[in-house]
């Protein structure tokens, strides 16, 4: 949603709100995973942070829109650097089995 220049503060705040309820509906799953634990925070920390501790307006949604873009790439690098060992690593032990 931040990459879109066509949305605005309301439709982000209407969206985020109800994907964010979406989100706590679901039963707890408890991962040991960075990537997770970093994706948990930045979610309930976007939520206090732009939603609930004041009403976001076009203006500060533009003000932190490549903010934003920003931590959702680095968090998008977290993950991809975790995949990246698996599967890198994954051929290295199935050849140690027939060695």
């Amino acid at each position: 949603m931040f990459r879109d220049k066509n949305i605005t503060a309301e439709q982000f705040a209407k969206k985020f709100i109800s994907l964010k309820e979406s989100f706590d509906k679901k039963d707890e799953i408890l991962l040991n995973s960075e990537y997770h634990q970093e994706m948990r925070n930045y979610i309930v920390s976007l939520y206090h942070n732009l939603i609930i501790s004041q009403e976001i307006t076009d203006k500060i949604f533009n003000d932190i829109r490549e903010a934003e873009m920003s931590n959702l790439n680095r968090l998008q690098k977290l993950k991809n650097r975790t995949s990246y060992k698996k599967d890198k690593h994954k051929s290295q032990s199935r050849n140690e089995d027939f060695g």
